[in-house]
């Protein structure tokens, strides 16, 4: 090979990397570029509410492995409210499921997308990751979105905020996005 060429691949190499190192954009944990808080809702079917659940439990094992549900498998329409009360019009829709994946303690694995359809916000964010019920907050994936969120990339921090028996819980999400 020539020099010429030797020189050629250089300068693209070179021309290549400084391009990356242009467009390298560093993520700030405590910087996002979008933040935002919303609620949760779960209300889970149990033969009587028929008109009021927004989840149902479509695996239904027999419950010999463990007390913990594991292998339940539920698909949700959950409606999303900027404030804790259930009766406030929803600015969202969490459509996917959940599935409790732990024998010894409660523990779920979500995979859902947030629906918005509102004057604020517009497409969807869809989020995965694991719910470890026992921990005061939880950290799970914001993946993409489309719309007002197109391509986001982020974290949304799970809280408890209410538990009423086996039939009804409400989340605090905290929503934060790093590529907006």
């Amino acid at each position: 090979m020539e020099k010429s060429s030797y020189f050629k691949i250089l300068s693209i190499i070179l021309s290549s990397s400084c391009f990356l190192i242009a467009n390298f954009k560093t993520l700030k944990p405590e910087k996002p570029c979008k933040r935002f808080v919303l609620y949760y809702h779960d209300i889970l079917f149990n033969v009587t509410n028929t008109a009021n659940a927004t989840s149902a439990n479509v695996s239904n094992p027999p419950n010999v492995i463990s007390d913990f549900n594991f292998g339940m498998l539920v698909v949700f329409d959950d409606p999303i409210t900027v404030d804790q009360k259930l009766v406030s019009t929803p600015v969202a829709r969490a459509q996917g499921f959940y599935l409790y994946d732990m024998k010894t303690t409660y523990n779920a694995w979500f995979a859902y997308t947030l629906v918005f359809n509102s004057s604020e916000y517009n497409g969807t964010l869809s989020i995965m990751g694991a719910d470890i019920i026992g921990e005061k907050t939880r950290d799970l994936s914001i993946v993409g979105g489309t719309g007002d969120f197109f391509m986001a990339r982020g974290v949304v921090t799970f809280s408890t905020d209410a538990v009423e028996g086996l039939g009804y819980f409400r989340l605090k999400m905290d929503i934060k996005l790093y590529e907006c």
